[in-house]
């Protein structure tokens, strides 16, 4: 089974294909040196395998690369950066 993750930046999500299908998807918008992430979606049928996980890896990894700092507005993103770490320094706090 291959996996990748696409950055599609025209609008504005990375996707996570498997053997070529859409798997997922994380929707962001740009905003003030942050990237928001508002939307996080796994497609059913893929559900379980570590696709959502393996997806915001790969999003907050690039978005790091960019120079950009992080707001975890969705509930999936924002879970996931309390478990790993290694992006506490370029967090910020989601708007209520």
């Amino acid at each position: 089974m291959s996996r990748e993750v696409e950055h599609e930046p025209e609008r504005h999500r990375y996707v996570i294909t498997v053997d070529g299908a859409d798997a997922g998807t994380a929707y962001y918008v740009d905003a003030e040196g942050s990237r928001v992430f508002t939307h996080t979606v796994v497609d059913p049928a893929y559900e379980g395998q570590g696709l959502g996980s393996e997806l915001v890896a790969a999003a907050l990894a690039d978005t790091r690369d960019a120079g950009l700092r992080i707001t975890p507005q969705c509930p999936f993103v924002a879970a996931w950066v309390k478990r790993h770490h290694e992006y506490d320094d370029i967090i910020d706090a989601a708007a209520d």
